[in-house]
């Protein structure tokens, strides 16, 4: 499950990113800045995903 939750999140960045570039070419400030709050949101979503491995990683190596 994890890997699919890494991936919703790229997308959701992925996605951001589309839409800041778009608001930026098209002049549209709205647009530009829901971008940057997808790109955030992404990237907020994976810190946690990747924080969930290392929690993972480390049960895994002390045998619990």
């Amino acid at each position: 499950m994890s890997f699919m939750d890494k991936l919703k999140n790229r997308m959701q960045m992925g996605k951001g990113h589309a839409k800041e570039a778009t608001g930026r070419e098209t002049r549209d400030p709205y647009l530009e800045s829901e971008g940057r709050r997808d790109r955030a949101a992404g990237g907020v979503k994976q810190v946690g995903e990747h924080a969930k491995d290392a929690v993972r990683n480390v049960k895994k190596s002390f045998g619990r």
